[in-house]
């Protein structure tokens, strides 16, 4: 199993940013995909990005697309959500997940999640 651990979150104001991090152990960092979800009060959680195993290839969720860039250190083991113009709609528990392949990573129907970092957004 691979161990997530999220930072960065925090209280901002709108149009602000913010840069998520996520420290994975347990197992080969470069061969999963790295994935972000976001779960506001109220709601299901839901996909925000992905990123394969070697950097090349990003998806979005259409909510995000041009103020969200997902990047990966594979040295580091650390995969990051650099979060632009923040809307108060962005509020939310992120959580970063690893998956095999990027079809499987944007399902949030997975057993393990970190503890997840909070951000919220104030208008």
């Amino acid at each position: 199993q691979v161990q997530l651990v999220e930072s960065g979150g925090g209280l901002v104001q709108a149009g602000a940013s913010l840069r998520l991090s996520c420290v994975t152990s347990g197992r080969t960092f470069t061969n999963y995909v790295m994935g972000w979800f976001r779960q506001a009060p109220g709601k299901e959680r839901e996909f925000v990005s992905a990123i394969n195993k070697s950097g090349s290839y990003t998806i979005y969720a259409d909510s995000v697309k041009g103020r969200f860039t997902i990047s990966r250190d594979n040295a580091k083991n650390t995969v990051y959500l650099q979060m632009n113009s923040l809307k108060p709609e962005d509020t939310a528990v992120y959580y970063c997940a690893a998956d095999l392949t990027i079809a499987t990573i944007t399902s949030p129907r997975r057993n393990y999640w970190g503890q997840g970092t909070q951000v919220t957004v104030s208008s």
